[in-house]
């Protein structure tokens, strides 16, 4: 596809002009000229086909609505014919062509020239210029003279493929207009000359499947990527996420020197391959989203600590309305006709009694032939019949069943309108309410539970419906009919003559005069889905049949053939009521014979010599296709061809073209008569019948530009945006119109304002069946005047329908409420859009009936979704450019952007019952995910222009003002502290050592048989346990083998390489003996070593390690091919295997010289993909452990069990060390364990009855989510939480609330307190500053702002506040630990109320990074570093890289103070920075992982400024493209940003680490390098 082709649409508001409409003096005369001359005209030729068109630059007083009437002339046949030039043809055309070709136009309009001559004349002028492709066979030429255009496919004879060509590419002539193809296809020009290249979606061959055949086939050349995420395979199927694995750094050390060996780092910029696929996608997409957007409106708002402005300021340049206000216009009096009935029952018995033989309705078969006609005589006896059964044969004589006034359900089917009427006629004369419904034909029809709910409120028991349909409802196995989902239950009732009783002789209806009783209840689906009822009284049944029989003339006899639903709408009140009040004959044609015999309602007109016809803009069209099986048709006969969709502003061109095909079959001009129709106000209007040589009504052109605002404005120079509309002809007999404002109260319009019809007459709807509050709004309107005041008090009904009327009091619709779409303000109309999408050619890829345009509320805003079916034959690309084309053409022609266009599977939409689309189930499913599109494309960027204004940053403020700021609004500088050290009585021998190898040899001789460690295995058994003495001696043995076999001298680095155990507590001792320095390293993972022997490598290449000590196995895979495979073998330092040691002992064990020299290196992988050793003194060490023993008060008679990774951090000091210096004993579960028992951990503390426990998050998610379903089965094997005193999540990171409460809750019916629940928290310059403890106040739990914590300011804000964010404390200060907040740019302190750097000093912090050379600068900024004021003592103080806050509670500290907590908010590493506001990952990722059941996990990182959100999927893939739309939409309006790129991975791609931390860099890397093997990636534009 071409660059140019698939520009996509940030366009200006350009007019693109064809030859024709350009200024005085350009070429071409004609349209100045016309400019001079045109003025209000009626119409001489009705033939023609183009529903938009130039309007002429005019001055019209500001009271008279300002539009032009204008001939219409039909170019369309020309154009098909091949003798219509492209606008790009006509510009080519020489000057002097152009201007005879303007004149002749020019004589067209003022009638000086016949449709005909100016055809032969225009054709003559054309013939030389016109290329030889565009030449057709002559022949086939004369059989298009006079026919429109329809696709060769339905030109075919074979009735059987009318249906399948009008379904598929056929344009849907209902917004079929050539001049606004000829806009579109001009707009999109334009475009092209721009060249911008989008980038495509990314698909993977497997993920969609059009048809079910296809389901199982395997996708073409698959072969599984290469693994380089390490954590899963790449099938979906599974959803459990693997053994969570320290992937190997993204070639980041801190302090790494440029120089060294970076062999095993991948050679990219940033870690990223250059030549990447997806890198080159965000470059086009960037390109694409740098083109200047629309001039934006003035609807930036200042997103403060203020609330957001909502309303969007309107534009001041955009058109008002200028006329004065309208008054209601009247129709004329209804007449008074002696003999017109009382009631409507009245004419059905006069007629039936009277006139018994005559013919009042025929029923066509399924080929179109009349199969069975009802007489009035039968029609009158059979309804007496079924009212007789009704009131007296359903139940007993006490107990009647039905009584007058209550409703019954009428379920007929759309071919059987026969029995449809003998049933509501029936119900009639039993006084008791028919409500029409359709026919359900499966338990979940769209839109059926809305059905069930109108059943529900009427109190509907009884349905009505044939012996034909019951059958072929759907039954359950007993043969019951099933109960549809949200109805009623209901007793079915047979009305087949057979089944019902013959009334007595003395037995009559009572009829009484037609009154304001309810006679039926017609169902109407609102705009959102949900279905009312509209309630119709007798009285205004017959008032409307009246006005309708004086508007349309009816007699006596006449035949009428109805294509329309006989059971609502036009079709009743026609084909139902009118008929019989005038005793007319009705053809009923139903839609199954449309769809195969499209000709069957002309030719029943033909036939019956019908005088009126009643169909839709469909039926027109459908008869234009098949016209050419039928030439020998007749249509004279008819004096209306009423057509019921003419409130769709498109119906003119249906009509013109209909008209220019049929007028010489006898269809004559003045027979059209459109009308516009609404369940609640009736018939609204209707054209009357003309007289024949009269001339025909005229054509409003208007401005697509003025109606978005609301103000009726002639077309000005851009031709592209106009829309032609017919009028409606004038208000019903005995009515009265206003047009009034469509939001607010209802102010009545000026004369050149759109506002909503409201209609006031006898004959309109009632009331929505038991709904006040709606009925009042809608049937009971007063219209008000611009002060407010009521004019007049005759109550009006809103009629749902758009429009003004124009001269001659005539009426124009121009659009339904129901279709409106109010976007920033401006009002675009449904219909519009989708005439727009359907003028891009789309014939191999979208169907054309079935396209859905709807707006969804995000962000303040209405937002326009279009959504489409694809063919199944469509490709990738074609859907695409389709696509893009249309975004195009929408934005050039109505100025607004389309925020998603969706393309499903072809007949996947819902469905109405006579083949429409259902919009508002389509919405529905859209909004929550099931729409299953299998193309998406994303708008964002274009549509969503009322973000808040980036924060600028403010020029730093001074620290004596911070200082006197904070003291003045009363801010205490954000610190805390925990216990003082030095106050704390402690009578300990361990005091007296200062080494911890000291105080194992101590605790060797003092107690020898103390048990120290227990390793558990997966069964819960012990497998290994080390006394204090067991423990020295091993340790002795390592060390006198560092000696003997590794020639290690004291002070160098030896890389302990151990699976979770004791082995690695005695090789780390061992070292301690020997003066060397243990580097913990978790083993590589021997099924996946390409992606963990790496980090392996680089650890003991950065640690410089002189020995490798660890176990045989683990040496073997060390040295195996698998490993040559993945990083260089023969380079390992010494390896020493520890399995079988000599019984050797160092003549003398090592004691520093100093505390302050190194004990151990602590290295880890950070989240943000970096890898970080830390050097810890023994002077730390025996700090460290002191503030745990007695913040934990740990002593030798204690237990602990410990769920954790022992390698770095906390876990490390935890497994390794505090046990040798408490004495206490720690039960070690290795994690992995866990995952072959997953009731390990809580067995044991409830075998052992343990009263702390240690666990990771990822321990704590495992046994949420594997135990969730299984508290029952802990219950019957006796497991009891309720000795636990503290359960303590070890981490590095914001407190993960939502997992911490949800194990709380799972595992309380055991007896786990939800107050032993806690976390702690570390960093890497300081492994523990929190830790909650055995004594002090729980922890606590703040709601902070999130919109505040954007702008690092912190907002306290109650439970449930709209953007709150739930914190908790990360348990409590260590004792000797202090912490203070601060500005991590100025490196101030700041106030309480601010989110700033947690800074850290206490004695066990680390003393810097290890690095391969001193990096002096680094280290004194992370380790040795001052506040930069307000800190006279001048503290050193280490920063962590985490961003908090600490708050005074109201809660009393061990001290007797108020406790400070403090708050851990995220890492500064992390944070992202977009729209100059701050934002945290997992803020984001918790919002998404809400919006949809299939979010597994989600991950979020940025790359050039763009937004890229990760999510697994651990549904069907088939939902991937549903998430894209929920994921934009979610980060939109709870975070302000706009989404750039949605990636949607299987389960398991996102990797995480062994504290089960998401690595998003790595992630980041992954993408970039187009290593994920996404399932879908989507690129917002």
């Amino acid at each position: 596809m071409s660059p140019g082709v698939r520009s996509l649409t940030r366009l200006r508001r350009r007019c693109v002009l064809s030859p024709g409409a350009g200024p005085p003096g350009s070429h071409d005369p004609c349209s100045w000229r016309r400019r001079q001359r045109l003025r209000w005209r009626r119409s001489a030729a009705g033939a023609g086909s183009c529903s938009r068109g130039v309007g002429p630059r005019q001055s019209v007083p500001p009271s008279a609505p300002s539009f032009v009437f204008r001939s219409v002339a039909g170019r369309a046949g020309m154009a098909e014919r091949g003798l219509e030039p492209s606008p790009a043809a006509v510009a080519a055309l020489p000057p002097e062509v152009r201007a005879q070709l303007a004149e002749l136009e020019l004589e067209l309009s003022e009638g000086d020239i016949t449709q005909k001559g100016y055809e032969k004349k225009r054709s003559k002028l054309l013939s030389p210029y016109i290329p030889q492709t565009q030449e057709t066979d002559s022949s086939v030429q004369k059989e298009h003279r006079n026919q429109t255009p329809a696709p060769s496919a339905a030109t075919t004879s074979a009735p059987s493929k009318y249906h399948r060509s009008r379904s598929g590419g056929a344009r849907d002539e209902r917004y079929r207009s050539d001049i606004h193809t000829e806009a579109v296809q001009a707009a999109l020009a334009k475009h092209k000359e721009q060249k911008m290249a989008l980038p495509m979606p990314t698909k993977r061959r497997s993920t969609f499947v059009q048809s079910p055949a296809d389901a199982c086939t395997p996708p073409e050349n698959f072969s599984a990527p290469p693994d380089v995420t390490t954590t899963t395979s790449s099938s979906s199927s599974s959803s459990i996420r693997p053994a969570n694995i320290d992937l190997p750094p993204s070639g980041i050390v801190k302090g790494m020197h440029k120089g060294s060996n970076r062999s095993s780092l991948m050679d990219t910029a940033d870690g990223v391959p250059v030549n990447s696929r997806v890198s080159t996608k965000i470059q086009q997409l960037l390109n694409t989203l740098k083109r200047p957007k629309r001039p934006p409106l003035k609807e930036f708002f200042v997103d403060d600590s203020e609330e957001i402005v909502e309303v969007p300021q309107p534009d001041p340049n955009q058109p008002k309305p200028e006329g004065r206000q309208m008054t209601p216009v009247k129709g004329e009096p209804l007449g008074v006709i002696c003999n017109w009935p009382p009631a409507l029952e009245s004419a059905l018995q006069r007629w039936g009694t009277t006139q018994a033989k005559c013919p009042c309705l025929t029923a066509l078969d399924v080929t179109g032939k009349p199969v069975y006609t009802l007489t009035y005589g039968k029609l009158w006896s059979r309804s007496l019949k079924l009212a007789y059964t009704l009131l007296n044969k359903l139940g007993t004589k006490n107990e009647p069943v039905l009584k007058p006034g209550d409703r019954v359900a009428l379920v007929y089917p759309n071919n059987d309108p026969v029995m449809f009427m003998v049933a509501f006629y029936g119900c009639l004369l039993a006084e008791v309410i028919p409500v029409p419904i359709e026919v359900p034909l499966t338990r979940k029809d769209a839109g059926g539970q809305q059905i069930g709910f109108l059943l529900g409120s009427c109190g509907i028991a009884l349905a009505l419906t044939s012996e034909v349909c019951l059958k072929g409802l759907p039954k359950t196995q007993n043969g019951e009919i099933v109960q549809f989902k949200g109805w009623p239950r209901l007793k079915w009732v047979v009305t087949d003559s057979k089944y019902l009783s013959k009334p007595p002789k003395d037995w009559q209806p009572l009829i009484s005069p037609a009154s304001t009783e309810p006679a039926y209840i017609e169902y109407k689906t609102s705009k959102e889905g949900s279905v009312m009822g509209v309630t119709v009284s007798r009285l205004a049944m017959l008032s409307h049949c009246q006005a309708l029989s004086q508007a349309c003339n009816y007699s006596e006899g006449e035949t009428v053939v109805n294509v329309l639903d006989f059971k609502k709408d036009a079709g009743l009140w026609h084909g139902m009521f009118a008929n019989v009040m005038n005793k007319m004959h009705t053809i009923s044609v139903p839609y199954s014979v449309m769809k195969t015999c499209p000709l069957s309602w002309v030719q029943r007109v033909h036939a019956h010599k019908a005088k009126v016809a009643l169909v839709k803009c469909r039926d027109l069209h459908w008869a234009m296709m098949a016209h050419r099986d039928q030439r020998d048709v007749s249509l004279s006969s008819l004096r209306m061809l009423i057509v019921t969709d003419g409130a769709n502003p498109w119906s003119v061109s249906s009509c013109d073209a209909f008209l220019s095909l049929f007028q010489s079959h006898g269809l004559k001009p003045e027979a059209i008569c459109p009308c516009a129709t609404s369940a609640e106000a009736m018939t609204v209007a209707i054209r009357r019948p003309g007289v024949p040589g009269a001339p025909l009504p005229g054509r409003a052109i208007l401005s697509m530009n003025g109606l978005s605002y609301g103000v009726i404005r002639v077309n000005t120079e851009d031709k592209n945006s106009a829309l032609t509309v017919q009028d409606v002809g004038h208000v019903m007999p005995g009515g009265m119109m206003c047009i009034v404002k469509p939001d607010g109260p209802p102010q009545l319009c000026k004369t050149d304002e759109i506002g909503e019809i409201c209609v006031s007459s006898r004959t309109g709807g009632m009331m929505y069946f038991g709904l006040a509050g709606v009925t009042k709004n809608t049937f009971e309107v007063i219209p008000v005047n611009s002060a407010g005041s009521p004019v007049g008090d005759v109550p009006f009904i809103r009629s749902g329908l758009l429009g003004f009327v124009g001269p001659g009091s005539l009426v124009f619709v121009v659009g339904k409420m129901d279709g409106l779409l109010m976007v920033s303000g401006r009002r675009h109309n449904a219909d519009d859009i989708v005439a727009t999408g359907l003028a891009v050619e789309s014939i191999k890829t979208v169907y054309r009936g079935r396209i859905a345009v709807f707006s969804v509320s995000v962000f303040y805003d209405e937002r326009i979704v279009v959504v489409a079916e694809q063919r199944p034959d469509a490709s990738e690309e074609d859907s695409f450019q389709w696509m893009s084309r249309v975004l195009q053409a929408i934005d050039s022609i109505h100025q607004v952007g389309v925020y998603c266009l969706a393309l499903v599977p072809a007949n996947t939409l819902p469905k109405t019952p006579l083949g429409g689309i259902h919009i508002s189930q389509t919405k529905q499913l859209f909004l929550e995910g099931s729409l299953h599109p299998c193309n998406i494309l994303m708008c964002p960027h274009t549509c969503v222009t009322n973000l808040p204004k980036p924060r600028q940053k403010q020029p730093g403020v001074g620290p004596a003002s911070v200082m006197v700021g904070n003291l003045v609004a009363g801010k205490r500088i954000a610190q805390a502290a925990g216990r003082d050290l030095g106050q704390i009585e402690e009578n300990d021998l361990v005091r007296k050592h200062q080494f911890l190898a000291e105080i194992l040899q101590w605790r060797a001789q003092a107690t020898p048989d103390h048990v120290l460690f227990m390793l558990l295995n997966a069964k819960g058994t012990t497998v290994c346990t080390a006394s204090c003495l067991q423990l020295h001696k091993r340790a002795e043995r390592i060390a006198a083998v560092l000696g003997d076999k590794g020639h290690l001298n004291a002070g160098e680095n030896v890389v302990l390489l151990y699976p979770p155990g004791i082995e690695l507590i005695a090789a780390f001792y061992g070292c301690l003996y020997a003066g060397c320095i243990p580097v913990t390293v978790r083993p590589p993972h021997a099924q996946n070593l390409t992606a963990t022997l790496p980090t392996v490598r680089m650890i003991v290449d950065v640690s410089k390690a002189a020995c490798i000590l660890t176990t045989q196995t683990l040496m073997r895979l060390l040295r195996s091919r698998e490993a040559a495979a993945a990083v260089d073998v023969k380079t390992w330092p010494t390896i020493i295997d520890t399995d079988d040691l000599p019984r050797k002992r160092l003549p003398q064990l090592y004691k520093p010289p100093t505390p302050e020299m190194l004990a151990y290196l602590d290295f880890s992988v950070s989240t943000t993909g970096m890898l970080t050793g830390v050097k810890m003194s023994h002077s730390a060490v025996n700090a460290l452990c002191r503030a745990i023993k007695l913040q934990c008060e740990l002593y030798s008679s204690r237990q602990i069990a410990i769920c954790l990774d022992p390698y770095c951090g906390l876990g490390f000091a935890l497994w390794c060390l505090c046990s040798v210096y408490s004495g206490h004993q720690s039960i070690l579960i290795p994690p992995m364990e866990l995952e072959n028992n997953l009731f390990l951990w809580l067995s044991t503390v409830n075998q052992y009855k343990i009263r702390d426990t240690f666990c990771s998050y990822s321990v704590m998610e495992l046994c949420t989510k594997g135990l969730g379903n299984q508290v029952e089965v802990l219950k019957t094997r006796g497991i009891n939480l309720s000795c636990i005193r503290t359960c303590v999540v070890v981490a590095e990171e914001r407190p993960r609330i939502a997992l911490q409460q949800s194990f709380s809750k799972l595992f309380k019916d055991i007896g786990l307190s939800p107050r032993a629940v806690s976390t702690t928290f570390g960093s890497r310059v300081n492994v523990a500053i929190c830790l909650q403890g055995t004594s002090g106040p729980d922890p606590t739990t703040v709601y902070v702002d999130l919109k505040s914590l954007r702008h690092d300011r912190v907002r306290l804000v109650e439970r449930g506040a709209p953007q709150s964010l739930l914190l908790s404390e990360s348990g409590k200060i260590l004792p000797g630990v202090k912490v203070v907040i601060v500005n991590p740019e100025t490196k101030g302190p700041v106030g309480d109320s601010h989110l700033g750097e947690i800074w850290v000093n206490s004695p066990h912090t680390a003393s810097g990074y290890y690095t391969i050379y001193d990096s002096e600068t680094l280290q004194a900024d992370h380790f040795n570093t001052r506040l930069s004021f307000g800190d006279a003592a001048q503290t050193l103080w280490a920063r962590t890289g985490y961003l908090g806050f600490v708050r005074r509670t109201e809660l009393t500290a061990a001290t007797g103070e108020r406790h400070d907590a403090l708050y851990v908010v995220g890492a500064l590493d992390e944070t992202l920075e977009l729209r100059g506001l701050r934002y945290h990952p997992i803020d984001i990722e918790t919002s998404v992982s809400r919006i949809h059941r299939s979010i597994a996990e989600c991950a979020v990182f940025t790359w050039t400024n763009l937004l890229v959100v990760v999510v697994e999927l651990c549904g069907s893939e088939q939902e991937a493209l549903d998430l894209v739309p929920l994921v934009t939409n979610v980060v939109l309006e709870e975070h302000y940003l706009i989404v750039g790129v949605v990636v949607v991975v299987d389960p398991g791609v996102i990797p995480i680490n062994s504290r089960g931390e998401k690595q998003r860099m790595h992630l980041r890397d992954s993408f970039l390098a187009d290593q994920l093997d996404p399932i879908y990636v989507a690129y917002n534009m």
